[in-house]
């Protein structure tokens, strides 16, 4: 269903529903919270809302997104329509179905990447060189060589580009194809992943179950870039906290307005260099960027209100969705509003 029409008060039960919406739709308006209420009278996990909506507004004024009108520009981009098409029809329900072909914007060798690193927190361990892999020792980062495969597919992921332009593009591929990798070190901090990533781990295992999902990794976990500033007291105490690297509630980027409230992460490291979030060079021109497994759920889009609380996920009260994103259709940004949400795995150097 594109544009809903005013007159649509309640959805059909057991009938796999998709409906497209604007923010700036002046022929149908309609808040966001009126079309979550219309999803929520669907059958559970029948219903798949995808709203386009504004971004908070930068310092400029400007807004980083601009959601769609009556036309829903937006479904001309990433094969959007024919892939709603594809959810209304999924086995599993058009939300989850939809959110797996997030994956299909990104490229083979970064999806392989992906996996070869692992995509659950567990995974983490394989490379781990501490003691017993435990990572309980003062030390918190350990040299990745770079003869080996795990450097490479940290290169990998670190230069990736998506398969179609990005939204936000603040200087040419070939500019990019230029930055080079220096060093990359791996973290382990056995006390975090324990206390922390895990923990939400099994809580978001267990929350998936109860709405009729199980979770898959690399659907529900992904890999995603974070900008430290050139502080780097602060890249330090996110990767030797004991208890938790992120704190969403404390967050203060400049962006941090745009999509609520929490800790912001790039789907490409382009991005965050780009966009400063690095800070400027250091010695040699040097900068650094973290490279952290995420642990979204199910998203939501973003607002510029929210405040740590998302909505709730529709015909599945009283859970909520647990984390948000900057575009439905194909995120590049992510927001993690918990702080196990997000581990942070390997410090890259770059230049």
């Amino acid at each position: 269903m594109i544009n809903v029409h005013p007159s649509c008060g309640r959805l059909p039960q057991g009938v796999p529903v998709v409906l497209a919406h604007g923010g700036n739709d002046a022929s149908y308006p309609a808040s966001r919270e009126s079309l979550e209420a219309l999803a929520a009278s669907a059958s559970p996990n029948h219903c798949f809302l995808l709203y386009s909506g504004d971004s908070g507004q930068l310092g400029t004024g400007q807004k980083s997104r601009v959601g769609d009108g009556h036309r829903m520009d937006s479904l001309l981009l990433h094969d959007c329509l024919p892939r709603l098409i594809d959810a209304a029809l999924g086995a599993d329900g058009p939300e989850l179905h939809f959110m797996r072909t997030w994956r299909e914007r990104l490229t083979t060798e970064r999806l392989e990447a992906e996996r070869s690193l692992g995509l659950t927190p567990e995974e983490l361990r394989r490379f781990w060189a501490s003691p017993g892999r435990k990572g309980l020792g003062d030390r918190r980062l350990f040299q990745v060589s770079a003869g080996g495969e795990e450097f490479q597919w940290v290169c990998r992921l670190f230069q990736a580009l998506p398969l179609e332009r990005q939204t936000y593009q603040l200087s040419p591929e070939e500019a990019w194809a230029q930055v080079r990798i220096v060093d990359v070190q791996r973290v382990e901090n056995g006390l975090q992943l324990e206390g922390s990533t895990k923990p939400y781990h099994d809580a978001l295992c267990r929350a998936l179950q109860d709405q009729g999902v199980g979770l898959e990794p690399g659907v529900h976990t992904c890999w995603a870039f974070h900008g430290c500033g050139a502080d780097a007291s602060v890249m330090d105490s996110i990767v030797g906290n004991p208890i938790a690297g992120f704190q969403p509630l404390a967050s203060g980027s400049r962006g941090a307005s745009l999509w609520g409230t929490g800790t912001y992460f790039a789907r490409e490291a382009k991005y965050v260099v780009d966009g400063g979030f690095c800070g400027a060079p250091g010695a040699g021109g040097s900068r650094r960027v973290l490279l952290c497994l995420l642990q979204l759920g199910t998203p939501c889009l973003g607002d510029p209100r929210h405040r740590g609380v998302l909505p709730l996920r529709p015909a599945v009260a009283p859970h909520r969705y647990s984390s948000s994103v900057d575009s439905l259709s194909s995120p590049e940004i992510f927001i993690t509003q918990h702080h196990g949400a997000a581990h942070p795995a390997y410090v890259i150097t770059f230049r």
